[in-house]
């Protein structure tokens, strides 16, 4: 007999502690939060293209516009229809860099002249500290167009349109003390001195959010994007290593002040289960893990913190496990320059992705049976068929649009956890979602056992990923799976 407090129990357990329960309790859902409207505009996880495992800082429009060709083609189709331009886009690159001739990847940091004691090379800002593009990037900007052509080809091609932005203001302009537009304040008024960005050397410097001035940049900030006619905005730097709960909130607002549609997501994780309610009434989806790459130590980890999210997947807010880092990554090795630098042994090196055959299959499943945003990193003009293939199978991107409830129902209660089982609803149907994994260095069995889960049989087996039907079941699902590797079914009555 099950109590029906339990599963508001684990939810809350679960945001306290930041771990999950495993299969003891069943699954729950979000206890109600105040209406957000801005969660219709993700009624499903987000589904795209996002530059940054690719070109890191360095893209151009010519690029950019590249790749959306390729996506239109391939990818829209099958519902990928965000294209994200990541990360410094308001950044000229390093002193000689040319981006027409040999172009090449680079860290985005500035440094002090002893000169002249400005931070160089000095990012692209308005008169009001409001970041715009770099023009030697994206010629289409100039004359106070912005970004905006660059969102009209993106629109045209059927995709929409985001943008990278990191929190707080250029510290450059923090420190030229530029006025706020249409105030009497300065930017060294709303500054929180001190409050700089924890990565590439405090190239931004946080809000004071106590200063009125602050939530006005916010709010021309975002109106900037809007008119533009951006349609997602990534905004970092806020959940790790502190959690900037009332920037959040500042441009929470400072969007629904806009009117536009705007998807609103936070980088980077991890962050706590314990801040669910507030990412749940402020943001569409949220990084619940550090930066993920191709590394099976990081997916080994995002099963654990998908498990410990999964109260709260949904209603139009969304865990985050990160950009899928498959196919072609780190395009010239990132700021190592030449071919002399590719072959480094630090892990850049441009590459196609270092997962097993098994490890890329068991990312995408466990990304979508757990109903993560799908945001792929990989180049679009060079990855190969392969991985086109595996980002665009009908029937597992399915589990992603459609499941209801996910949740691990075997796993990290027991003292092994190398053996995971996932589950999620088929919504108006007598039917589940089950994946197995197998988290082993060796061949394993994974089995499901159904009774325990009170699913008696006989269920119908769809495989998911061969897209053919299996032999029915009755009391337990089992397979061998390869070191690494997963299966995904449909279960029918």
């Amino acid at each position: 007999m099950s109590c029906p407090h339990v599963p508001v129990i684990r939810a809350l357990l679960v945001a306290l502690c930041g771990f999950s329960l495993g299969a003891s309790l069943p699954p729950a859902n979000p206890a109600p939060f105040a209406p957000r409207p801005f969660a219709n505009w993700s009624s499903t996880p987000p589904r795209g293209w996002n530059s940054y495992d690719a070109y890191h800082a360095a893209i151009t429009e010519k690029q950019f516009k590249a790749a959306v060709d390729v996506l239109a083609q391939k990818l829209l189709p099958h519902g990928y229809d965000y294209a994200v331009l990541d990360y410094m886009w308001f950044h000229p690159g390093p002193a000689g860099w040319d981006p027409d001739n040999r172009w090449h990847t680079w860290q985005p940091k500035q440094q002090r002249d002893s000169a002249t004691g400005l931070l160089l090379p000095q990012l692209t800002v308005d008169a009001h500290g409001i970041p715009l593009p770099a023009l030697n990037r994206f010629p289409s900007a100039a004359h106070g167009v912005g970004l905006k052509a660059l969102a009209d080809y993106t629109h045209a091609k059927g995709l929409k349109f985001g943008l990278h932005i990191m929190r707080g203001i250029p510290t450059q302009a923090v420190e030229a003390n530029l006025p706020v537009r249409g105030t009497p304040y300065r930017m060294q008024d709303i500054a929180e001195p001190g409050d700089t960005s924890s990565f590439q050397g405090g190239i931004f410097t946080g809000v004071n959010v106590d200063h009125p001035g602050a939530q006005i940049y916010y709010e021309q900030l975002f109106q900037m994007f809007a008119d533009w006619g951006v349609d997602f905005i990534k905004a970092d730097d806020m959940l790790r290593p502190a959690y900037h709960e009332r920037e959040i909130s500042m441009m929470r607002r400072a969007i629904d002040k806009t009117g536009r549609a705007m998807v609103f997501s936070l980088s980077y994780g991890e962050v706590s289960p314990s801040r669910a309610a507030h990412l749940v009434a402020n943001a569409n989806m949220w990084r619940v893990s550090a930066d993920f790459w191709d590394r099976w130590a990081d997916l080994r980890r995002n099963f654990d913190l998908l498990d410990a999210w999964s109260p709260f997947i949904g209603r139009g807010t969304w865990p985050d496990a990160d950009m899928i880092p498959i196919g072609k990554l780190m395009l010239t090795g990132w700021e190592f320059a030449g071919a002399e630098n590719l072959n480094r042994t630090k892990g850049r090196n441009e590459r196609h992705d270092n997962f097993t055959p098994a490890e890329r299959q068991t990312l995408m499943t466990l990304w979508c049976i757990a109903r993560s945003p799908l945001m792929w990193g990989g180049d679009p003009l060079t990855s190969d068929e392969a991985t086109y293939a595996l980002l665009t199978n009908p029937e597992v991107l399915a589990v992603n649009t459609h499941g209801v409830s996910p949740r691990q129902v075997v796993g990290n209660n027991h003292k092994d956890d190398s053996l995971r089982v996932w589950v999620s609803d088929v919504p108006d149907a007598d039917a589940r979602y089950v994946a197995l994994f197998n988290l082993r260095d060796a061949d394993a069995a994974v089995t499901f056992d159904l009774i325990a889960e009170e699913m008696r049989g006989p269920w119908r087996v769809r495989n998911l990923w061969t897209r053919a039907d299996e032999n029915p079941v009755e009391d337990r699902l089992t397979r061998l799976l390869p070191p690494h590797g997963s299966a995904l079914f449909k279960l029918s009555r």
